[in-house]
């Protein structure tokens, strides 16, 4: 009788995984989104073992250390923002040797004890920490401090291992889905957003209504480039355009390569005034910069820009580009290395007699 209670106990704790493993399988194929099915897995494993605090880290790859993906618990809030080097602690140790660590009770554990009594604020008692593996990588770590370790049988360490595996697979899923996402807004040569990505973001902008300009580049005799030194010669020198763009508009401006040797900068909430202070900044940026040192070349170029503000110039994706082309082509056609706005014309006003340009506005 005794030992067929034990079974229907044994086969009762069974049936709880297969239950959770299809519950987790089903929301590794129902979304795409990271952090959604991250949280779903450590729920899971939370009320399997039932842990005062768990959490994931991730391993930067960059940076060479550990950052908390998700933590729940006592001082949980704290975590966020905390970098954990790798090596160090329970994540940095399994991170960096890439081995489990089940520690039912560190007071027995003389490294571990050791450990604790560093950081009594932690109040560890338990500790279970598994990585989170790929094609022998390690993505993160699964930390569980003060679970329930002594009901802990090798049945439910091989739960906990799966479970990681199940982590691993929705991370690479997920970064799997960013770089297509990533290939399909990207433009190859410069490594800057395509038009697609633009009309795309264009359409968010609209539908927003929030102000924002747009900014137009035409780089000036671009053909004489590829003809004087060959079109790889050529696609070099647009992507390091494309690296002067990024680093002249700074991280809240979006740039994206409109086709050829045209580009184009989304300025989101950003009204006329401040729009052409930028667009002169980039224009000078341009104009003082020297390309392909690296090759021995060191050459110089400048460009045609046109500037124009939503909705003032156009209410929607068709009528901003429009007039922000339209300026473009004034600047080319007029003077070139020049920056024409919707509403004011040529920035830069060309003396005719001795071909200088004098900075002012021209109506």
């Amino acid at each position: 009788m005794k030992g067929k209670r034990q079974f229907e106990i044994v086969e009762s704790r069974q049936m709880d995984h297969l239950r959770v493993f299809h519950e987790v399988a089903r929301a590794l194929t129902s979304s795409l989104e990271l952090e959604e099915i991250l949280q779903a897995i450590m729920e899971k494993m939370a009320q399997f073992f039932g842990p005062e605090r768990w959490s994931m880290l991730m391993v930067d790859e960059h940076e060479g250390d550990l950052y908390y993906a998700i933590a729940v618990g006592e001082n949980a809030e704290s975590l966020k923002g905390l970098r954990v080097p790798m090596g160090e602690g329970v994540a940095g140790w399994v991170a960096k040797t890439g081995n489990p660590l089940v520690v039912p009770d560190v007071s027995l554990d003389q490294h571990w004890s050791a450990f604790a009594k560093r950081f009594p604020e932690l109040h560890i008692q338990s500790i279970a920490c598994v990585p989170v593996r790929s094609l022998n990588r390690t993505l993160g770590v699964i930390q569980l401090m003060n679970s329930k370790l002594d009901l802990m049988s090798e049945y439910s360490i091989s739960f906990l291992r799966i479970l990681c595996d199940y982590a691993a697979i929705a991370i690479q899923n997920a970064r799997s889905m960013t770089l297509i996402q990533e290939l399909t807004i990207t433009d190859d040569c410069t490594g800057l957003f395509n038009a697609r990505h633009l009309y795309s973001l264009l359409d968010e902008q609209v539908q927003s209504r929030d102000e924002f300009t747009l900014l137009f580049l035409d780089l000036d005799h671009f053909k004489s480039v590829n003809d004087t030194h060959g079109h790889l010669v050529g696609s070099r020198l647009l992507a390091e355009v494309g690296g002067l763009m990024k680093r002249s508009l700074g991280p809240e401006i979006q740039a994206f390569r409109y086709g050829g040797d045209e580009f184009v900068a989304l300025m989101p909430r950003v009204g006329k005034a401040r729009g052409m202070e930028i667009a002169m900044q980039l224009r000078d940026d341009l104009r003082r910069a020297r390309f392909l040192e690296g090759a021995g070349l060191a050459l110089q170029i400048s460009g045609s820009f046109g500037m124009a503000t939503y909705p003032e110039d156009g209410d929607t994706v068709a009528g901003i580009l429009r007039a922000a082309d339209t300026m473009m082509y004034e600047a080319k056609n007029e003077t070139r290395d020049n920056v024409a706005v919707a509403g004011h014309g040529l920035m830069l006003e060309l003396d005719r007699t001795d071909g200088a340009y004098r900075v002012g506005r021209k109506a």
